[in-house]
Order: structure tokens, then sequence, then C-alpha cells
């Protein structure tokens, strides 16, 4: 085990989550975007709130084969994987006065909720700030092994 392995988690942890926050506020931003992308019919589509995929770094054989013999809990890391995109259905809203209303006089507005984005938000950033205390923490300790070889 390296002296640097508790930096190296947390530093994986910090930048999973600036593109968790990275990824709210792009979905924040497009909350009103009725015209995303194309489907297949050549037809605008309004945006669709991404959502970001965690796993763990070392996700192999031979890192699981490694915890078993050596009885070791310690993590490897995280990594994000994928950003997907939500399925859940567009909401509908009568306006007919809209540019993008279908005949009926409803608009498909974005999936995104923006309560549950200030959440998601919120719970990224409280979990950036934890990951900065145990750089620093782990900072404080090697610096004090440090001076006790003075």
């Amino acid at each position: 085990m390296s002296i640097f392995h508790a930096m190296n988690n947390s530093a994986s942890a910090l930048t999973a989550q600036r593109l968790r926050m990275d990824v709210a506020s792009s979905n924040m931003a497009n909350a009103n975007t009725t015209r995303a992308t194309f489907d297949e019919n050549g037809e605008w589509q309004p945006y669709r709130r991404k959502m970001v995929v965690f796993e763990p770094s070392e996700n192999n054989f031979k890192s699981f084969l490694h915890k078993a013999v050596s009885d070791s809990s310690q993590g490897s890391g995280v990594e994000a994987t994928a950003i997907i995109e939500d399925e859940e259905p567009f909401k509908l809203v009568y306006n007919p006065n809209h540019p993008d209303a279908n005949g009926d006089g409803y608009v498909e507005l974005p999936n995104v909720d923006p309560l549950k984005e200030m959440v998601d938000m919120m719970s990224a950033t409280r979990s950036y700030e934890a990951n900065v205390t145990a750089v620093n923490a782990s900072k404080s300790m090697l610096m004090k092994a440090l001076e006790i070889g003075r």
C-alpha cells in the first residue's frame, strides 16, 4: 500500500464529484430548452436530463483477488463511467402561443426538475467538501510523519 493511497482515492472522488456538479448545472441551464436535439423524424426534441454513473476504478479480477488474499478493505477510488440520459417522459404544458406547440396547443418541456437538480448539486458539493477534508487530513498526517524524521 502506498502512502498516497488515501490521497489518490480522494482525488478520484473529487474529479467524479466535479463532473456530477457540471452535469447538474448543465441540466439546470437547459431546464427550459425545447429544441435540443433532432429525433429520427427530423423534428426537434426537448433537452433530456443527464445523469452520471459511478463505478469503482479497479473493477477487475486482479483487484478482487488481491483484496481477498490480503484481507484488505481499502478501496481503489471511483470513476465516472458514463453520462446517461433520463428516460422519464417530457412534461406537457398547454401554451398555444409557443412556437413549439403541437396541434393541440401543448408544448413538450424537458424532463428536468429544478428541485432534483438542486438536491443533486448540494449532495455533490458536500461530497466534494468531504473529500477535500480527507485530502487535507492525509496531507497533515504525511507532514507530521516527515517532522518525526528531523
